[in-house]
This record gives C-alpha cells, structure tokens and sequence, in this order.
C-alpha cells in the first residue's frame, strides 16, 4: 500500500553518498585507464575529461555493455537501499542531483532496483552516438551560458539545481521541507541555498562537511552529519520521524483550533434552554 505523501523532498547526491566510490573513476580505474585519466587531469575541466575519456575506451574497443557490466559490481553499503526504501515508503519525495552523467546513474539505481523510487534525477547528460561512443555533456552548457557561480566547476551548479527544485515546489504551492545528502566540494553551495526548516546531511570529514564546518552559521538549515550507510539510514530516518511528528502536531491543534470555533458558535446560536433542577432524594415521595 502506498504510503501518504508528506511534505519531505530528499535530495540525494550519487557518488559517495548513495554509492560508496566515485562512478567515474570506479570505470576508468575497473578499466585500466587509470593513468591516461591522471596524465590527462590537470589539463581540462573533470567533466570535459570523462568526455574524453569515454572516446579513449571506445578508440581502444572497450563497449558500452562493458562499461555497464563494470557500473553494476560497484560498491554500496548494505543500508543505503533499504534507507532509500523506507524514505520512500514514508511518503518522502527522493530526487537525485549529481554529477555523473545520466547513463552511469541509470544503469546503476536500475540494476539495485530502485529506479522507481526517484521522481527526478538531475545530472550531466550521457548519451551514446551511433558509433556506440558515449558522449558526456555538461549540464550547464559553459561555452553558452555559464552559470556564473564562482564556487562550482564550469559544467554544473548544484546551487542553481536546489532553487529551481524550491521555485517549482512554491508554484505549486507547496510547503515543503528539504533534506539534502552529499559529501563533495559541489554538495556545499546548494547548502547555501537550504532554508532554516530544512536539513543539511554532509558526510563527515568528506570536502562538504569541512567547508561547512570552517563558518557553520553560514549554512541556515539544520546540519547533521554521517559516516557511513548505516549511520545514514538511522539520521535520516530520525529526521522523517521528526518531521512527520511535527506536521501531525501542528494537524491536531489546527483540527483543535477549528473544533472550538465550531463548538463557539454552536452555543451562540443555541436556544436558551432552562436548567433542570437537582431534587434532594429525602424530599421525593
């Protein structure tokens, strides 16, 4: 049975937050393209390069289901499936920001079965020509409209993904509250960007935890970080359970509230009525 919706969206970022490593380099390393992506690092931008390291694997003969079959023995924490199951199954709205590319993310949530658990996955587009090439494109296309925040890389502000989820969910008309999930230096400026109702869940001592322990009254939503899959299903479990409480409290005294006037205006307009006296026994016959 499907679980009420509540008023929780979760954002989770993908590489060292739902899975333990990073998918990038889990492939080129699974791969042996480990030193070709070292030399190549410090020349152009982590996105540009993945690029070119896809058409390196396909120079070289490596295909699209092998780089697959790579995605799907990458390491997970036992915890973290079913953490995003009970979220899930609570009501929480999950979306994913990360950034990877479409086709990594895919074959991976798909091959742990949970696909169906995310509304929304945003992240760098990887699409397969018809030469069976996987071309990666940045998310924020630079080289025509840069995004111009000065703390994210060229090809994608996190910053700019939260407020366009916050404006979409306000034109709705929705009061929600947000739990965002990350580790990296990108998962710092969306926190920036979080409201004094939401939570912010870095993972402790990864770059977002340090940068947001350097000036923590920077950051206007509720910090509370994780280590691991197993601590991050007990924290996020624990802050639904609030949430949820709380909006159930706030329910019953609305419920409460409304209950009294109803009653108040039932007895203005209530007939007066005379009382009926309360005989002693001793005087009845």
């Amino acid at each position: 049975m499907m679980a009420k919706k509540n008023n929780i969206v979760i954002v989770f970022d993908f590489d060292k937050t739902i899975i333990d490593v990073d998918s990038d380099n889990w492939v080129v390393d699974e791969l042996g393209f480990t030193d070709l992506f070292n030399q190549l690092l410090p020349t152009m931008p982590w996105n540009s390069l993945m690029d070119r390291m896809m058409k390196e694997l396909h120079d070289h003969g490596k295909t699209i289901e092998e780089i697959k079959q790579v995605l799907r023995r990458i390491p997970i924490h036992p915890r973290v499936i079913p953490a995003i199951k009970a979220a899930h199954a609570l009501g929480c709205e999950l979306r994913i920001v990360s950034d990877a590319n479409t086709l990594f993310i895919e074959t991976i949530i798909e091959h742990l079965g949970i696909r169906e658990f995310f509304s929304e996955i945003n992240t760098n587009p990887g699409v397969v020509d018809d030469q069976g090439r996987l071309i990666i494109s940045p998310y924020h296309d630079f080289t025509k409209s840069p995004h111009d925040c000065t703390r994210c890389p060229p090809n994608m502000c996190k910053g700019l993904i939260i407020e366009r989820i916050q404006a979409s969910l306000t034109k709705e008309g929705k009061k929600m509250k947000m739990i965002y999930l990350g580790d990296g230096a990108g998962d710092y400026c969306p926190s920036l960007g979080l409201k004094a109702e939401d939570y912010m869940m870095p993972r402790k001592n990864f770059p977002v935890w340090d940068l947001i322990s350097q000036n923590p009254m920077l950051v206007k939503a509720t910090v509370r970080d994780w280590t691991d899959g197993e601590d991050m299903e007990r924290i996020l479990m624990e802050i639904i359970n609030e949430v949820i409480s709380s909006e159930e409290e706030e329910d019953e005294e609305k419920m409460l509230s409304s209950d009294i006037c109803k009653i108040s205006v039932g007895i203005v307009h209530e007939p007066m009525v005379p009382l009926a006296l309360q005989v002693p026994l001793n005087l009845v016959k």
